[in-house]
């Protein structure tokens, strides 16, 4: 258990609890700039596997790690073994809420945020769990039956307890990402079309099977246009390379891209897994895109949190079964074509889109502890 980064002053403390995908990581770091801005002391909870590893305001405030493990699927001797890690890893959670003192505490989800959030819980800590998705995560469903309040993405949120207070905040993205809102997209330049392909750390294999065959069947005037950005998995990156190679499209591929907010801000088409930060950035952002929701994500949330933007006509969603090389060439091909379309997408998307959720989760839990 680390800590670093200790502040000396005297303000409310605040503690995070968050795992280490961006989907849990992104919300914690926006409202950790929010609530930094506001003059409360910050701590991050995380595992060993987090701890260190953040950037931005997540990286500049206490980091400590305790012990956590994840009890779904495998054998009963891996739950046996991750049984004991959680209840060590509780124990030390006891220990920096009662040495720390916070006046509340805020889960994002993932089993990292297991331990704090039980230790809030048996010493009468506020806690507030914030669910990213339209369907309640496992570990989430469990802490919110005792949490003091829940704060929601979606309006509708699959097994949120009703007897327990909610508010709807969305879900809240980095600041960068946000100020791409008053972007206009009609004001994209009309001699290159960029697609920005996020295949995310699970299911993308698809992703590098379909689309680069897709991109190619285009029409040559069309592949001319193209710009592509691909994200993928780092132990793909080479074998997508080698799918590219000799095509003779404009392609960059990557595991990582760290400039986000300008690759969005040039970016006319998003292809894209449906997880609730890409949701939420697509709509914040403006960007008409194609969800291609995971179909093996828990209790299929993904597909809830399409079809959330679908239903206004903010993107087109394409069930899995469905996302061929035919499809996926002639839905890209006719969007290349109709500005129109892409614009009223853009428009749509931004009208559902949250752009103070961090502001309202800050607020939310400036009015709990006051």
């Amino acid at each position: 258990m680390t800590t670093k980064n200790n502040p000396t002053n005297k303000a409310p403390l605040i503690i995070l609890t968050a795992g280490g995908t961006g989907g849990h990581v992104y919300p914690a770091e926006a409202l950790a700039t929010e609530l930094k801005k506001r003059g409360y002391r910050l701590a991050l909870v995380t595992d060993s596997r987090g701890l260190n590893n953040y950037h931005g305001t997540l990286s500049e405030i206490p980091n400590f790690a305790v012990l956590s493990g994840a009890l779904v699927g495998k054998n009963i001797f891996f739950k046996i073994k991750s049984l004991i890690k959680l209840g060590l890893g509780v124990l030390q959670a006891l220990w920096i809420i009662i040495k720390e003192k916070p006046v509340c505490v805020v889960g994002f989800g993932g089993y990292a945020s297991f331990p704090c959030a039980i230790a809030a819980i048996i010493l009468g800590k506020k806690l507030v769990i914030h669910e990213q998705n339209s369907v309640m995560s496992r570990t989430n469903r469990f802490l919110s039956k005792y949490a003091t309040l829940i704060a929601k993405s979606f309006q509708n949120t699959k097994y949120a307890p009703s007897n327990v207070p909610s508010v709807l905040t969305g879900m809240p993205v980095r600041e960068s990402i946000v100020a791409l809102h008053t972007n206009k997209y009609q004001d994209l330049p009309e001699n290159k079309f960029q697609i920005l392909i996020l295949g995310g750390s699970q299911g993308a294999k698809i992703f590098s099977e379909v689309i680069p065959q897709a991109l190619l069947s285009l029409k040559e005037e069309q592949r001319k246009k193209l710009k592509i950005l691909q994200q993928c998995r780092a132990a793909d990156v080479e074998n997508l390379k080698k799918l590219y190679e000799g095509t003779g499209l404009d392609i960059e591929i990557a595991s990582f891209f760290g400039n986000m907010a300008e690759i969005y801000s040039h970016s006319n088409l998003i292809i894209s897994r449906a997880g609730a930060s890409s949701v939420s950035e697509i709509e914040v952002s403006g960007i008409p895109s194609i969800l291609v929701p995971l179909p093996t994500a828990a209790d299929d949330h993904q597909t809830g949190n399409a079809e959330d933007l679908a239903r206004v006509d903010g993107c087109i969603l394409i069930k899995q079964i469905d996302f061929n090389v035919l499809h996926a060439a002639e839905v890209i091909s006719d969007l290349m074509v109709n500005k129109v379309k892409l614009i009223a997408m853009s428009a749509n998307a931004k009208k559902v889109a949250k752009t103070d959720a961090a502001k309202r989760l800050a607020n939310a839990i400036e009015e709990l502890i006051k």
